[in-house]
């Protein structure tokens, strides 16, 4: 017998009964993008890779140590599995020129690769919801992107401030960051005896990332560096102000987070993160922010722009554990049919009653009575139907309440299920 093939490592089967929480999760995601008055659009896996290279940056840790890369065979392209979804979306607009009737907003849902170390909660292949407001400038579309994320912990059964919480900051614009970094460098470099290698090595490339390690021999130099606030100039420091207001107003508690720069060079002034506590080291659930540069740095008209990533299963890990549970997925109704002749009869009913839009569950195969009602019961279905040989010469199917014991058993006629089928849904 030839060996049994596995899964590459990272990339993870999602089976019954787990595949039910997702479907919940995503259908909560439609609820609330629906809500927001965001679209779905959807983006190939495969991008060229230099879209990654100019749009996340050179330096980054993704691109430089990240991405899954290959050269197609057929024509020698360097294309790269994508490892998150803005850039794919930027160009999607850029080459559609979908912003010249005005802004967009728009979400997608998907697998994303990164080769990096399997670990809880991080996988090779790990899946995404991408939520972006394109075209749009004011401050005022920032906070509503924040408190969309609000909404969609509210509605996931997540309490903000205790299971998840916010911290926010401003990374100025392009001139403003660039006093900082010759700040930041000299910083630094007058430290350099307490750098680590990747510290050294980011010095002169990509300083800002300094500060983002998480290497606590380095926390007390990054402590004392230079802070990015304190170079943003009148109309940064407004419009950060105007988003803190509007956070304000509706209630949403937040903590300001200097040292927050985010993994990508394509972000600008309102920057955030949605952290737990219950996860571990690895706190980050949700992030995002505004990136006014990044259509034109990928060929395209100059437009605004502002979004987030959610990693969905980071999200399961923290739903398991808060201990949130997906309403279950059980059918309306369990088909019961003792006789393979009564098959074609119970077949025509059941087709009505799905028509008519109640979920039921046939049993697979025959067998004994007793076995198909400890199925039905196992199931989670509210009704048995019962199509026994007394109920078919009858014309009828039996309709025998599993969840409720004081309720009566009734028949109905099988020419007009489409008409009962409401109360199956009752």
């Amino acid at each position: 017998m030839a060996e049994a093939l596995k899964a590459v490592k990272g990339m993870n089967d999602i089976l019954p009964p787990d595949s039910a929480r997702w479907e919940w999760v995503e259908d909560v995601i439609r609820t609330m993008m629906r809500r927001y008055g965001y679209r779905n659009l959807r983006t190939p896996v495969v991008e060229p890779t230099a879209l990654f290279v100019r749009g996340l940056g050179e330096v980054t840790d993704i691109v430089e140590k990240e991405m899954y890369s290959f050269e197609d065979s057929m024509n020698g392209d360097r294309l790269t599995l994508r490892p998150e979804a803005t850039a794919g979306i930027v160009r999607a607009m850029v080459e559609h020129n979908a912003l010249y009737n005005g802004p967009m907003r728009v979400w997608t849902v998907g697998p994303m690769f990164r080769h990096e170390r399997p670990q809880k909660g991080r996988y090779r292949q790990f899946h995404q919801l991408d939520v972006e407001a394109l075209g749009c400038a004011g401050p005022d579309v920032d906070a509503e992107v924040i408190l969309l994320g609000r909404a969609l912990w509210r509605e996931l059964g997540l309490v903000e401030g205790r299971d998840v919480r916010l911290e926010l900051n401003s990374l100025g614009q392009p001139a403003e960051r660039r006093a900082h970094r010759d700040a930041l460098v000299k910083h630094f470099e007058s430290h350099a005896d307490r750098l680590d290698d990747d510290a050294r090595r980011r010095l002169h490339t990509n300083p800002l990332r300094i500060l983002d390690t998480k290497n606590p021999a380095m926390q007390p130099v990054v402590e004392a560096a230079p802070k990015l606030i304190d170079f943003l100039g009148p109309d940064s420091l407004a419009h950060f102000a105007a988003v803190r207001s509007m956070l304000d107003a509706a209630g949403l508690e937040y903590r300001l987070n200097p040292r927050l720069v985010r993994g990508m060079d394509y972000y600008n002034l309102t920057v955030f993160e949605w952290v737990t506590e219950r996860l571990g080291a690895q706190g980050t659930v949700c992030g995002g922010g505004r990136y006014d540069g990044l259509f034109e740095q990928l060929g395209g008209k100059p437009a605004p722009a502002i979004g987030f990533g959610l990693g969905l299963e980071r999200l399961m890990l923290l739903l398991d554990e808060v201990g949130v549970q997906a309403p279950a997925a059980a059918p309306a109704a369990y088909a019961v049919v003792p006789d393979a002749a009564a098959l074609p009869r119970a077949m025509l009913t059941l087709e009505a009653l799905r028509a008519a839009g109640v979920d039921v569950l046939m049993n697979p195969g025959q067998g004994s009575m007793k076995s198909q009602f400890k199925r039905a019961d196992a199931s989670g279905a509210r009704y048995a139907l019962v199509f026994g040989e007394a109920e078919l010469a009858r014309g009828a199917v039996a309709v025998k309440p599993l969840r409720d014991a004081a309720a009566p058993q009734v028949e109905r006629p099988l020419a007009t299920a489409a008409e009962w089928a409401a109360e199956l849904l009752k």
